[in-house]
């Protein structure tokens, strides 16, 4: 059976990322850079002052109190017309260039400013108060990689940089469908044996949190002809996600159907808890590669699938930066693995005395998704029949 690391690498091979398209940087927000941002300017572009005061020069500065004469004034949004000399300074604002001659800026608060000319008595260095040209970003630079997932700041400095449109890859259309017969919409009253599709509700908030277009398809019955309309709808999204119907009892009929549908089954069951019954599986057809998950049917092993293995297609999808989630943290109690398979146990964070551990909280099973509420995340308790005692670190994935 495959470890979770070889089930990973597996997608990683499988799934094709979206074609890039542009958009305006106002409809940037959330979305993926595909390709590098390059700058075409220096930042600044030129030195400017940081504070309102009197540009000089450091070499006129000693300490003692000084007499200058103020030969301009220069407001942010003009360039000075005069240089200046020993003995002189010029009255500048914050942002304005610096003129010709003078390396610092004295604080309008330490100056003594009367009859056009100004006493200082601080100290100054060269370069005090002086954002150099430059300083931030040289034209050439590469500011943003492509993969990153862009935030209101990445649109600011786009907008610095006069990208007022971006090379993106959109957010991908993750379609949802439930399957069983014992299910029902939240919004309707459970018969006798019957229950909530919750995991829609649960997955749908997982796309959307991951930067994903949920789009669920409600409920597919029991059988063969409800199903494949169900899955063939599915299909035309970026994304197709099944929860249900992976396992091996007499109505988990969701591999063969996605097998009639063409998708190509890439991996089927994975050792580890909760999630072992996990399908993953391909659609190639009409120049469209689409990822498909076989998540298990019961709730938490759903939520755990999800963050495992289906936030990974969605990352491949879009081309994202790969970025390290999980943490080692000590086990804030002795926690009991599961014998036979790697665990990925509902855990939370507990900080005492400005140290972080995780503790274990208390899971009656797969289907206890209020276990979910209490914790933070998943601690991975590897297989064994050895209590784990407390201090011993372990990975955790929050989510």
């Amino acid at each position: 059976m495959l470890s979770v690391a070889e089930a990973l690498d597996l997608i990683r091979q499988s799934v094709v990322g979206l074609e890039p398209e542009t958009v305006s940087l106002a409809e940037s927000l959330g979305l993926t850079l595909a390709a590098d941002i390059v700058s075409g300017l220096d930042s600044p572009p030129f030195d400017k002052a940081l504070m309102d005061g009197f540009a000089v020069r450091s070499s006129d500065i000693n300490g003692e109190a000084i007499l200058l004469d103020v030969v301009e004034e220069v407001m942010a949004g003009s360039v000075p017309s005069k240089s200046v000399e020993t003995g002189q300074a010029i009255q500048i604002m914050t942002g304005a260039p610096m003129p010709v001659g003078a390396d610092a800026v004295v604080p309008i608060e330490q100056t003594e400013p009367a009859d056009g000319q100004v006493t200082i008595r601080a100290s100054v260095t060269a370069g005090a108060s002086v954002l150099g040209q430059g300083a931030s970003i040289r034209s050439g630079e590469c500011v943003l990689k492509a993969g990153r997932v862009i935030r209101p700041q990445e649109v600011g400095l786009m907008a610095e940089l006069g990208c007022h449109s971006v090379v993106v890859r959109r957010r991908p259309r993750v379609a949802i469908l439930a399957t069983g017969d014992e299910l029902v919409p939240v919004h309707e009253k459970p018969g006798p044996g019957q229950i909530r599709n919750s995991n829609e509700s649960m997955l749908t908030a997982q796309i959307d949190q991951a930067g994903g277009e949920p789009v669920p398809l409600g409920i597919a019955k029991d059988n063969r002809e409800h199903l494949a309309l169900g899955i063939s709808l599915g299909l035309q999204a970026d994304m197709l996600l099944l929860s249900g119907g992976v396992s091996a009892g007499k109505l988990d009929l969701v591999p063969s159907e996605l097998a009639s549908a063409g998708v190509r089954e890439i991996f089927h069951k994975v050792n580890v808890k909760p999630g072992k019954p996990i399908w993953f599986g391909v659609l190639e057809a009409e120049g469209r590669t689409v990822p498909v998950f076989g998540l298990p049917g019961n709730p938490v092993s759903s939520m755990a699938c999800f963050e495992l293995f289906a936030r990974m297609g969605l990352e491949c999808l879009v081309q994202s930066e790969s970025k390290k989630r999980s943490r080692w943290l000590p086990l804030q109690a002795d926690a009991s693995p599961n014998r036979s398979r790697p665990t990925y146990h509902p855990a939370k964070l507990v900080v005492c005395d400005g140290e972080t551990s995780v503790a274990t909280v208390d899971w009656v099973g797969s289907a206890d998704l209020r276990c979910t509420v209490e914790a933070d995340g998943m601690a991975l308790l590897p297989a064994g029949d050895t209590v784990m005692p407390t201090g011993t670190v372990v990975e955790f994935l929050p989510w």
